[in-house]
């Protein structure tokens, strides 16, 4: 039995700010909370319409329907305590680092997510007006990444001056960069995806040592004026782990 109190509890988690306040985040269905329970996360409780798991409290689908946080609601929720991670441990020295600059869609960001873990990226950085990467529509979009892709959140600029001290080589994509496909890439260092209808900011932008173009195809052709911020990220995730291969 679930109490109104604690349905309204859990549906204060579909809020940044009730997610600062409790510490934690919803995480919906059954393949993501079974990664989530072999996973170093801490789960507070499963709420399941279905006895899945020996953890889980059996709840009835109405209950279920009142807490998910997704238009059709799942057979399981479980709430996740939020980690904290080292940003000392995204270290660009180490390999590809993936900044993000204003990126403030969930439905991007989780793809992001998804693709720094496919293309074996552990960290994230991200501006600290990025979307949060713990809203429920940014964890449903990982599938299941967001357990395994440290995100950070930081004063951007003042990072990514910390890491050109350091002669670290900070890539950005921008529309009047380098070829990325005649450019010399690095198998370390920082890449910059910027924000989904300005791209980089002019204060990021100044801190690149450079500056890289999707082109387009054929070069002369008039088409679309950019590229998605995920499927960019795809293009040059692919070409970065390409030269490394």
């Amino acid at each position: 039995m679930i109490t109104r109190a604690e349905i309204l509890a859990i549906k204060s988690l579909a809020d940044k700010r009730g997610r600062m306040e409790q510490g934690a985040f919803v995480a919906e269905g059954e393949k993501l909370i079974g990664e989530l329970l072999a996973s170093p996360l801490r789960v507070r409780r499963i709420l399941s319409t279905k006895p899945l798991w020996r953890e889980a409290e059996l709840i009835s689908t109405k209950d279920m329907e009142r807490i998910s946080q997704l238009k059709t609601a799942n057979n399981s929720l479980a709430v996740v305590e939020i980690p904290h991670h080292d940003l000392r441990l995204a270290n660009p020295a180490e390999g590809v680092v993936l900044a993000l600059d204003r990126v403030q869609n969930p439905g991007n960001l989780g793809t992001i997510i998804r693709l720094a873990d496919w293309f074996g990226i552990s960290d994230i950085v991200c501006s600290e007006d990025c979307a949060d990467c713990f809203n429920p529509k940014v964890v449903q979009a990982t599938m299941g990444a967001i357990i395994r892709v440290r995100i950070h959140y930081t004063n951007l600029v003042s990072w990514l001056d910390e890491q050109r001290s350091h002669g670290t080589a900070i890539y950005g994509t921008l529309l009047d960069g380098e070829n990325i496909y005649e450019a010399p890439l690095s198998q370390c260092g920082v890449v910059v995806m910027g924000n989904e209808g300005q791209g980089i900011s002019d204060e990021v932008r100044t801190r690149l040592t450079h500056g890289l173009l999707i082109p387009p195809y054929p070069a002369e052709r008039s088409g679309s004026e950019s590229l998605n911020v995920a499927i960019a990220t795809a293009i040059v995730c692919s070409e970065f782990r390409r030269r490394v291969w």
